[in-house]
């Protein structure tokens, strides 16, 4: 099975620190791998890396076997960040037809997308109101509604979660899920453990800028992953 994105011995470096220290990893097609580490551990500067959102020392990432520094590789992908930002005198349904538009989409099609993925995540009352008036939990699932309208092949989410309650956590794990089911891909980097241990295929454990577990949730049987990752972090600090 060919890899959706192979990174091999990458290190990358600000100034005389180590982000990232000889990295390899990889994300099979129709998974959920979660990115897992402490603050500072190099989640964030991987998965830009990935993007071409950041330029890297050593090694190599390719996506969808192209080279990821070239715009071709993000063809078909799509990402949110972990703060979503848009110009917060657009409304809901603006901002995501904004998107939508970028993936070709318009007309009813796109309409009917807008209707669709906003009444799944809880935001089709919304569709009126400028972002400026929108609590973070909103905000951020209309990040995650212009992401999702680009019906690209794998996406890439930086703390999805965050500012979510539970009920739209579970609501977005279920999105996803479905999402999956369609043969797609997702890469996630989150903090709370005790959610995508519940959904995700596969963990990547990273401290110190080096993956230093890979592992598939169904093998995990030694307690929760959230007690397991804590003892695995401590050993390795």
């Amino acid at each position: 099975m060919e890899s959706i994105v192979k990174i091999s011995n990458v290190s990358k470096f600000y100034g005389g620190f180590c982000a990232l220290k000889n990295v390899n990893l990889e994300l099979k097609p129709n998974r959920i791998l979660a990115l897992v580490g402490p603050n500072g551990a190099g989640k964030t500067s991987l998965l830009k890396s990935i993007l071409g959102l950041a330029s890297f020392k050593e090694g190599s990432i390719t996506v969808n076997g192209i080279s990821s520094p070239a715009p071709e590789s993000r063809k078909s992908l799509a990402y949110l960040p972990e703060k979503f930002f848009f110009y917060d005198y657009y409304t809901v349904k603006g901002t995501i037809a904004f998107y939508g538009q970028m993936y070709g989409l318009s007309g009813s099609e796109l309409n009917s997308k807008i209707s669709t993925i906003t009444a799944e995540l809880g935001i089709d009352s919304l569709l009126e109101k400028k972002l400026s008036t929108l609590s973070k939990g909103q905000l951020q699932r209309t990040g995650i509604a212009s992401v999702l309208i680009s019906d690209a092949d794998t996406i890439f989410l930086d703390e999805p979660f965050s500012g979510l309650d539970p009920v739209a956590i579970k609501e977005l794990k279920d999105i996803l899920l479905n999402y999956k089911s369609k043969n797609k891909t997702i890469f996630i980097n989150s903090h709370i453990l005790g959610e995508i241990e519940k959904f995700c295929d596969e963990y990547a454990i990273m401290n110190h800028g080096e993956i230093i577990e890979t592992g598939e949730f169904s093998n995990f049987k030694d307690g929760s992953f959230e007690d397991y990752f804590y003892k695995k972090v401590k050993n390795n600090a």
